[in-house]
C-alpha cells in the first residue's frame, strides 16, 4: 500500500538517473510532479554528460550534479563529495543499477526510494531502504517511473517536460532549417545498438515517399557516429535531404523535432523526445519491445518487425536484422497516412 503523503515532507530531494537519453526523457515528468508537490524543497538530479542537456533550463530542477565518466578516476571523488554535501533527506533512485544504488546510499538521505527487489538489477535494492511495489518489465517504463510519484502519495498531473530552449538555441535551429522550404519530416538515422538500426534503403525509400506523396521536406537527425550512414542514405535517395546528422546539439535536435510534422525511426532516444514534444512518431521495432519502451502516446504508430526471435534484446544481430527487414515500405507508408490524417498534439508542456 502506498504511504500517506504525511510520511514525506522532504526539504532536499535527489533524483538519480544517469542515462540513457530515452530513460531520462521519460523520467522528466517525475521531476515536474515532485516540484508541484513540494514547491519549497530543493530538487537536484544526478546525471552523466550525454543526458545533461535534457535537464538544462528545466524549471523543476534546482541543481544538476554531473558525473563525467571520461576521466572518472579524477571526477568521481568530487562528484561523490557534492552528493554527500547536498544533505539530501529524500532520494528517488530511478536507475535500478549498482551505481545508482551506491549514489543513493552515499547521499546519506534518511529516505531512499528504489525499485522493488524483483525489478532491480545488480543488488540495487540493497542500497535503498524504501521500495515501490513489484510490477515487472511488462509495464511501460514511463508508467514505472510514475509509480514513484504514486508511492510518494503525490497526485498525478498532465505530463510536463520543460525543455525550455534558449533564444540562442532557437536562432541556431532556424539556421539549421534554413534550406527547408516549408513543412518537413524528421528521419532518425542511427541507434546505439546495431540490432535496432533500420537499413539505408528503408530510410531513403521513406524519404522519397514523404517528399513524393506529401511534399514534405526531409531532415535527417542523428549523432556524429551516424554520419557515414547518413551519407549512404543521401546517395540512395532521389529526394533532396537536409542532412543534420552530427551537426546539431541535442537541444537543437529537440527544437528541430518539435517543428516537424512527423518523425520516423527505430528505437532511439530521439524517438522519445519526439513523443515528449508531441510530434507524431512512427517507430520501428525488432530487437527491443515497444510494450516496455515504446514512445509515450503513439502506440498506434508502432511497427513491429517479424522474426521468431523478436524481441531478442541483443545489441548485435547474427542473422542480418531480418526483423527490421520485414517492415515494408508499404507498412511505413500506411502509418504515415494515419499520422498525417490524424495529427493530434496533446496539451503538454514542452520546448519553446
Amino acid at each position: 500500500m502506498a504511504p500517506q503523503p504525511a510520511r514525506f515532507a522532504p526539504e532536499r530531494i535527489l533524483i538519480v538517473l544517469h542515462g540513457s537519453i530515452g530513460d531520462v526523457t521519460r523520467a522528466l515528468p517525475v521531476a515536474a510532479m515532485v516540484r508541484r508537490a513540494f514547491p519549497r524543497a530543493f530538487l537536484a538530479w544526478s546525471v552523466e554528460l550525454p543526458c545533461f542537456p535534457l535537464l538544462q533550463g528545466n524549471s523543476a530542477i534546482d541543481e544538476i550534479i554531473l558525473l563525467e565518466r571520461r576521466h572518472w578516476w579524477k571526477n568521481v571523488g568530487p562528484f561523490l563529495a557534492r552528493v554527500r554535501a547536498g544533505n539530501f533527506d529524500l532520494v528517488l533512485d530511478l536507475q535500478r543499477l549498482f551505481k545508482s544504488g551506491f549514489i543513493s546510499w552515499w547521499s546519506g538521505a534518511a529516505q531512499r526510494i528504489g525499485f522493488h527487489r524483483e525489478d532491480s538489477k545488480e543488488f540495487n535494492w540493497a542500497f535503498n531502504n524504501l521500495h515501490i511495489p513489484a510490477y515487472g518489465d511488462e509495464m511501460p517504463k514511463i508508467e514505472h517511473y510514475l509509480k514513484f510519484v504514486d508511492y510518494l502519495g503525490i497526485e498525478r498531473f498532465p505530463l510536463e517536460w520543460h525543455f525550455n530552449l534558449t533564444a540562442e538555441e532557437e536562432t541556431s535551429i532556424v539556421g539549421h532549417l534554413s534550406k527547408t522550404s516549408g513543412s518537413f519530416a524528421v528521419l532518425f538515422v542511427g541507434t546505439r545498438w546495431e540490432s535496432k538500426q533500420w537499413f539505408p534503403s528503408q530510410i531513403s525509400q521513406c524519404a522519397d515517399q514523404l517528399q513524393g506523396d506529401y511534399a514534405l521536406d526531409v531532415v535527417l537527425l542523428g549523432s556524429k557516429d551516424d554520419q557515414r550512414l547518413a551519407q549512404e542514405v543521401e546517395t540512395l535517395s532521389r529526394s533532396k535531404l537536409t542532412n543534420l546528422v552530427g551537426r546539431t546539439t541535442l537541444r537543437e535536435a529537440i527544437g528541430v523535432i518539435q517543428r516537424a510534422r512527423i518523425a520516423v525511426g527505430p528505437d532511439t532516444g530521439l524517438m522519445h523526445i519526439a513523443a515528449a514534444v508531441r510530434t507524431p512518431v512512427i517507430s520501428l521495432w525488432g530487437a527491443t519491445s515497444p510494450q516496455r519502451t515504446g514512445p509515450y502516446g503513439y502506440g498506434e504508430l508502432v511497427l513491429q518487425g517479424r522474426a521468431p526471435c523478436v524481441p531478442c534484446q541483443r545489441r548485435t544481430c547474427a542473422i542480418g536484422r531480418v526483423c527490421l527487414q520485414s517492415i515494408t515500405t508499404e507498412e511505413i507508408g500506411a502509418k504515415i497516412r494515419n499520422a498525417l490524417s490524424d495529427e493530434k498534439r496533446a496539451p503538454v508542456t514542452h520546448a519553446g
